[in-house]
């Protein structure tokens, strides 16, 4: 097991939705893998060439209307997948990306102990 999986505290939920990186002036989209309350995984697009020393924007479409934008940081890279942390997400965001995970966790304690956690951090 990797290090950061090792470190991971907030559980992880497989999902498909259009999902696309910003970084200023250049998008791109990406096949989205899992996300959790504190970032996301993504494959990888080609061609990936951004500035590494800058944020991102990941936006994950849920339908027409609805959508989880976040602030993120590119905090690992390996084989075809890029793992993002979690900056900054405004509360409706969070409230769309609440409402998903807990749909999709079976345990309630632990999604409170992840709410209590990301709150502390």
């Amino acid at each position: 097991m990797s290090d950061h999986q090792e470190r991971r505290r907030f559980q992880r939920v497989a999902f498909d939705a259009p999902t696309e990186l910003r970084q200023g002036a250049r998008s791109w989209p990406v096949e989205l893998l899992d996300l959790s309350l504190k970032g996301l995984l993504v494959k990888c697009p080609e061609p990936w060439d951004p500035d590494l020393t800058q944020d991102f924007e990941a936006i994950v479409h849920l339908d027409k209307q609805t959508k989880v934008q976040m602030q993120v940081e590119l905090r690992h890279e390996e084989g075809t997948q890029l793992g993002f942390i979690c900056l900054y997400i405004d509360i409706d965001s969070m409230a769309h990306l609440h409402r998903l995970v807990e749909l999709n966790v079976a345990d309630s304690t632990e999604m409170m102990r992840e709410l209590r956690e990301l709150i502390e951090d």
